[in-house]
């Protein structure tokens, strides 16, 4: 069973303080869905997790199986088994999808991948996220639309089997179609794989497909609120309105603060 240990970690971004002290533990198999409002610091846990150089860890400590990923470059952090399905893919002209699949799985198992165990495997990815046959063919997320960006994130997830996947808002953009095809997708890859997740979203409804184990809420830089699916019943009836009511917190303010 992987860990994945994160204790008391603050993050900066161009000197202003985001992140203010998160603790939160993450086993094979387990999903950890984190909400909150706009600006709270959601997204900036995902990019500081994988190494993005705009995102200073100014204190605490991330470990995956007991190594410090902390001291990692992002393609170390990848070797180690972290994945990040970005919010906001980007397009890369002139590298197919497949090229850019292929060179993945090399830096990240330091292995050459059989070209014919590739292909099948990469067809049957497609196949199963309903996404165009000539996917390959076509340059990374150019003229893509957001749904198709987002589940090109999916397939190449399903390809390279991490040991921690971060899914930074995963169904923004998703038509009632193409959410129903990636939460399905990854549950079955939970099931199949048993790797953790980190499940960042506002909304309840891709939790509809993959059920989270534990649920957090972050307000402010720092998980405030940690339970299971009931915490999703209530923000789904009254958003985040009984949270600022039972911790006092004023997050009109704290957001215009970030």
């Amino acid at each position: 069973m992987a860990t994945l240990e994160i204790k008391n970690i603050h993050v900066s971004v161009e000197e202003k303080q985001i992140l203010k002290g998160v603790d939160l533990t993450v086993r094979s198999g387990e999903i950890h869905a984190i909400m909150g409002p706009n600006g709270t610091g959601k997204s900036t846990l995902a990019s500081a997790l994988m190494g993005n150089p705009k995102y200073e860890v100014t204190e605490g400590k991330v470990t995956l199986d007991n190594e410090n990923i902390l001291d990692m470059e992002v393609d170390e952090r990848a070797r180690a088994g972290l994945f990040l399905a970005m919010q906001y893919p980007a397009e890369v002209p002139g590298v197919t999808n497949s090229d850019f699949m292929r060179q993945a799985m090399r830096a990240t198992t330091g292995k050459d991948v059989n070209l014919i165990d590739f292909a099948m495997s990469y067809e049957g990815a497609i196949k199963d996220l309903k996404m165009r046959e000539d996917l390959a063919h076509r340059y990374l997320n150019e003229g893509f639309s957001g749904g198709e960006r987002k589940r090109n994130e999916i397939l190449q997830l399903k390809m390279l089997k991490p040991k921690f996947a971060i899914l930074d808002e995963i169904d923004s953009g998703l038509d009632v179609d193409a959410l129903r095809i990636v939460g399905h997708s990854v549950s079955d890859m939970i099931k199949e794989d048993q790797f953790g997740v980190i499940l960042i979203t506002h909304y309840q409804r891709i939790l509809d497909y993959i059920k989270p184990t534990h649920v957090h809420i972050m307000i402010d830089g720092k998980i405030v609120l940690t339970g299971g699916q009931e915490l999703i019943a209530k923000i789904d009836q009254s958003g985040y309105d009984w949270v600022r009511e039972e911790l006092g917190i004023d997050f009109e303010e704290k957001e215009a603060n970030q």
